[in-house]
């Protein structure tokens, strides 16, 4: 496993890969990818159980479903830095024919990716299949999956939240990005989320919070935690409060950059915001 300045020049070198591709055709969803990039590290490089060589079916290893796929350059960035495929192939993001296409897709096969992604409200019903088939196979393993706190104004999420509990699915940790923010604006003004905590434990689930949701060291040891909490007759869920544009000070706190691109002189502030670590593509 790598150490912590590792991971931390991973955080940096990710954040500058999302700024990059995001910039380079002047489209894409840097908000919600830069608040999640140090999930997303932790999750690839400390906490999931992954073979060396990726197989579609996910037998016996840890799967990762990226429901809210809008947020596909972190996505793309580890996987590419955790050596699914060349971290050079960054450069064709949402060009025409390239396998790195604005929301996660199959067709193509891009290592890493299991399910199209990005209509929202999907992934939980295909994580919690997912995780009943390692359980028809014997398989030990559990399913992690992402969903944006505004995903979950998506009804078809809490029929399958509580097609979970119902079904004693123990084998699922879902973590929601909890950044209050959506492309329309506030959470809070677009549709109210309520007590997210208090429903998901009224529907049946395990509940646990990660405050601290981009510190690389709460994140591992809050995920530790909740992977400690599986096999237990109830599904796990965490809200992992994150900053929306985490890491650069002009992207912070708003929904503004949600799906917004830098234009040239805003990518050199955010650069030199986040020097490079490990080498730009």
């Amino acid at each position: 496993m790598p150490d912590t300045q590792q991971l931390k020049d991973l955080t940096v070198q990710v954040r500058r890969d999302i700024l990059r591709m995001v910039h380079a055709v002047n489209s894409g969803h840097p908000g919600g990818s830069l608040g999640c990039t140090e999930f997303f590290v932790a999750m690839y490089n400390e906490i999931m159980e992954l073979k060396d060589e990726f197989h579609m079916d996910g037998k016996d290893e840890d799967v990762f479903i990226l429901s809210n796929g809008h947020i596909s350059p972190v996505f793309y960035s580890v996987l590419a830095r955790r050596g699914y495929f060349p971290v050079e192939e960054l450069k064709t993001f949402r060009k025409i024919n390239s396998r790195l296409q604005g929301h996660p897709t199959t067709h193509e096969g891009l290592p890493g990716v299991r399910i199209a992604s990005g209509s929202l409200g999907q992934g939980m019903s295909v994580a919690l299949g997912i995780a009943l088939g390692k359980k028809l196979n014997n398989d030990d393993h559990l399913v992690y999956s992402l969903h944006g706190d505004g995903e979950l104004q998506e009804g078809q999420n809490w029929e399958a939240i509580m097609f979970a509990a119902g079904n004693k699915v123990d084998n699922i940790v879902a973590t929601v990005d909890y950044n209050g923010q959506q492309i329309d604006g506030s959470t809070d003004n677009v549709l109210p989320l309520g007590d997210l905590k208090a429903k998901f434990e009224s529907f049946g689930w395990d509940v646990m919070e990660i405050k601290e949701g981009n510190d690389l060291g709460a994140i591992i040891e809050g995920m530790k935690e909740a992977k400690s909490r599986t096999g237990k007759g109830k599904p796990v869920a965490v809200l992992l409060h994150t900053v929306m544009g985490n890491g650069v000070d002009f992207m912070m706190h708003t929904h503004a950059w949600h799906g917004k691109a830098p234009n040239d002189e805003q990518l050199a502030t955010a650069l030199e915001q986040n020097p490079e670590t490990l080498g730009d593509y």
